[in-house]
């Protein structure tokens, strides 16, 4: 579960970026709305599966409500949520090597 959560984490941070620096300047400088909806919806989409996994994972592992907590935030700040992912990567490779 946590590769799969790392991997959501990782395009939920993508989409973030790609809505934020593609697709609003699109719609506001292009005139193309429709970039905004698209991936305004798979970030949204990406976003509901983070946050399930998320609370999955914090039942699984037993994680303290503070790593939970941290995680939601840097979630929601873009490139800085990249950090989660990156972090679920040490994990996995930690458990690996145990």
């Amino acid at each position: 579960m946590l590769r799969i959560f790392q991997q959501v984490a990782l395009w939920e941070a993508i989409s973030t970026i790609l809505l934020f620096f593609v697709a609003m300047p699109l719609k506001y400088l292009a005139n193309i709305p429709e970039a905004v909806r698209v991936a305004g919806s798979i970030h949204g989409f990406l976003v509901v599966i983070f946050v399930v996994l998320l609370v999955a994972c914090w039942q699984t592992y037993n994680w303290t409500f503070s790593r939970v907590a941290k995680y939601f935030v840097l979630s929601l700040i873009p490139v800085v949520s990249f950090w989660v992912e990156k972090d679920l990567k040490r994990e996995i490779q930690a458990q690996k090597a145990a």
